[in-house]
């Protein structure tokens, strides 16, 4: 018999019971992240109750305001549960809705989280919300500077001519 294999254990049944153990303890320090960060938004004035849902690195707080306050207002407070919420470790990258359908979908992940529903379906429905409420941007490029962009090309449409110039010259003089 293997020495590693204890009291006749399956392997596989043993990793399998590992990696269960290791998705609770991540769904359970991802339950707490998102009741930490709920608390947090929930602080905020006018903030009547927020739902937060976490999964992994990322993380969603849906705030309920009253449905009196215009645009603009709901605007500042989301403004302000976002600041609080980016200044905390745990809250970084978060995003901030105020849609109660959204709001309601977030409470319905989370009871699904709750239960121990699978993961997989839980993230593709953050990822739905997410591309919601979230627009289409280009990817960021680092260290350009569209000021540059008409210097450089005229530098190298200046080397080019020299090239050309230099080229004729030697034509010229070979002839």
């Amino acid at each position: 018999m293997n020495g590693q294999q204890r009291d006749g254990e399956n392997p596989s049944l043993q990793n399998t019971k590992t990696e269960i153990s290791r998705q609770d303890n991540t769904r359970n320090s991802d339950e707490d992240r998102a009741n930490y960060l709920a608390g947090l938004a929930s602080d905020i004035p006018q903030v009547k109750n927020a739902t937060a849902v976490v999964a992994g690195d990322y993380a969603i707080i849906g705030i309920d305001v009253d449905k009196d306050l215009d645009r603009s207002k709901v605007g500042s407070i989301k403004y302000s549960v976002a600041e609080s919420i980016k200044h905390d470790p745990r809250g970084a990258g978060a995003i901030v809705v105020a849609d109660p359908d959204i709001n309601a979908r977030l409470k319905e992940i989370k009871d699904d989280i709750s239960k121990g529903m699978p993961m997989q379906g839980i993230i593709n429905e953050l990822a739905d919300i997410t591309g919601r409420v979230m627009p289409e941007l280009p990817p960021q490029e680092n260290n350009k500077n569209p000021q540059e962009a008409p210097q450089k090309q005229e530098q190298e449409m200046d080397r080019q001519d020299t090239r050309q110039i230099q080229k004729e010259q030697e034509k010229q003089s070979t002839e």
